[in-house]
C-alpha cells in the first residue's frame, strides 16, 4: 500500500498517481463521494459502481452517533455493513468541531459534545476519533483536527494550529485498523505563515498522506487558492495531498494545477435534491418551466443510467411531482458527472495538454442554465 506518481504536467503541477489501499487501487486525480452515515443519498453500491465512483467517504461522528461503535464492529466494519467492497476514506469529526460550534465545548483533549439527534453529551476527540475510525475499518482515517470557521482572528487561528498538531500526534499514536492510511490536515485559516507552519509540523510528524482543510467553509475562491497555495508546496510530493470539501469542476482543476490528487464535496447529491443537474457546461436548474416538452436528455452526450432512459421532461415532472426517483436520478447524473470529469482531467494530465484542457473548462463550466 502507499502512493506512487505515474506521470505528471510538463507545464503544471498536476500530475497522475495511483493510491493503493486495502480494497484496491484507486487513480487520481479523484473525487471522492461523500456518504457521511454510511449510504450516499440516493445511490446504492452497484450505482456507485455504475457511476465510476473510486473511494466512499463515511464520517466517525455522525457513525459513533448512530449506529455506534459496538453495531459497526458487530457488523465487521462499514464495507461490509454498507455492501461496498471499494476503499473508503472516513472524516475525523473535525469539520464538525467547526459545523456544530453551538453544540459542543473545546478542551485540551477534544471536544464535549451535545449531540445534534438527541442533545445528549458525549466525548470526541483524537484518541476517540481513531477508535471509532478503527471500528469502522477504513482505508483512510483522518486525523482529528479542528476546523476554523471564516473569517478568523489570528490569535485564535494560532491557538488552533497548535491543537491542531497536538491532536495530530496525539492520532498517529493510537492504534488503526490493519492496512489502515492515516493523514494529517493542514489548518492556518487564511494565515500563510501558519499553513506553512502546520505542514511541516505535520510532516515532521509523519503521515500516509496530507490534506488541506478549512477551506469551502465560507470563503472567497481566491482565498480558497491562497490556502493551497500556502499548503500543498510543504508537503511531500511522495504523497497523496487532499483538499477536502471541494467538488466545483473549474476550482478541482485549479488545484489539481497546483499539485492537488483528490477531494470531496456534498455536491452532487445536495444539488441533485434542490432540482439542479452539473452538467460540461454548467449547472442546469431541471425543475424550471422551460424544460417542461424538453424530450432530450439532462446532459447530452452523457452516458449515465438517467441519461441514456429519461429526458429532461420527464426528470422535471419527477421533481416537481416530489417522487424519490426524480432525486435519485439527477443523483446518479451529478456523481456520474464528476467522475467523468476527473477522467477527462486524467487524460489531459496524460495525454499533455492538461492547461488547454483546464482553460476550456473554466469558460465552459462556469455557465449556468
Amino acid at each position: 500500500m502507499g502512493f506512487e506518481v505515474i506521470g505528471a504536467d510538463s507545464h503544471t503541477r498536476a500530475r497522475l498517481g495511483r493510491l493503493s489501499t486495502a480494497h484496491g487501487a484507486v487513480e487520481t486525480p479523484v473525487f471522492m463521494v461523500v456518504g457521511t452515515q454510511g449510504g450516499v443519498k440516493g445511490l446504492g453500491p452497484r450505482e456507485l459502481v455504475e457511476t465510476r465512483s473510486q473511494v466512499i467517504l463515511g464520517n466517525a461522528y455522525h457513525l459513533m452517533l448512530r449506529p455506534g461503535r459496538e453495531v459497526m464492529e458487530a457488523a465487521g466494519g462499514l464495507h461490509r455493513f454498507m455492501g461496498w467492497d471499494g476503499p473508503i476514506l472516513t472524516d475525523s469529526g473535525g469539520f464538525q468541531v467547526f459545523s456544530l460550534a453551538k453544540l459542543r465545548k473545546m478542551t485540551d483533549e477534544g471536544c464535549l459534545f451535545n449531540s445534534h439527534i438527541d442533545g445528549h453529551e458525549f466525548f470526541l476527540g483524537p484518541r476517540e476519533s481513531m477508535q471509532m475510525q478503527r471500528a469502522i475499518g477504513s482505508d483512510i482515517a483522518m486525523v482529528f483536527d479542528e476546523c476554523l470557521p471564516y473569517p478568523c482572528e489570528r490569535d485564535r487561528a494560532e491557538k488552533s494550529v497548535e491543537q491542531t498538531i497536538r491532536w495530530a500526534r496525539m492520532s498517529k499514536e493510537e492504534p488503526h485498523a490493519e492496512g489502515q492510511q492515516v493523514f494529517g490536515i493542514v489548518q492556518g485559516g487564511v494565515y500563510d505563515d501558519l499553513r506553512r507552519h502546520c505542514a511541516e509540523e505535520l510532516v515532521k510528524i509523519g503521515f500516509d498522506g496530507y490534506a488541506v482543510g478549512g477551506v469551502s467553509v465560507g470563503e472567497p475562491e481566491e482565498c480558497m487558492y491562497r490556502a493551497v497555495d500556502a499548503s500543498v508546496p510543504f508537503l511531500p510530493e511522495e504523497r497523496p495531498r487532499y483538499v477536502m470539501g471541494l467538488g466545483v469542476m473549474h476550482q478541482m482543476a485549479e488545484c489539481v494545477a497546483r499539485g492537488v490528487d483528490m477531494f470531496d464535496c456534498v455536491i452532487p447529491t445536495r444539488l441533485a435534491r434542490h432540482g439542479t443537474a452539473i452538467t460540461r457546461r454548467g449547472n442546469v436548474a431541471i425543475k424550471a418551466a422551460k424544460w417542461a416538452f424538453d424530450q432530450g436528455p439532462v446532459e447530452e452526450g452523457c452516458s449515465c443510467q438517467c441519461c441514456r432512459s429519461f429526458t429532461r421532461s420527464y426528470v422535471r415532472h419527477l421533481l416537481n411531482a416530489g417522487e424519490m426517483l426524480g432525486l435519485r436520478l439527477l443523483s446518479i447524473h451529478n456523481v456520474h458527472r464528476l467522475n467523468e470529469f476527473m477522467a477527462e482531467m486524467r487524460q489531459a494530465i496524460a495525454g499533455g495538454y492538461f492547461g488547454e484542457w483546464k482553460e476550456k473548462t473554466t469558460k465552459e463550466t462556469t455557465q449556468n442554465e
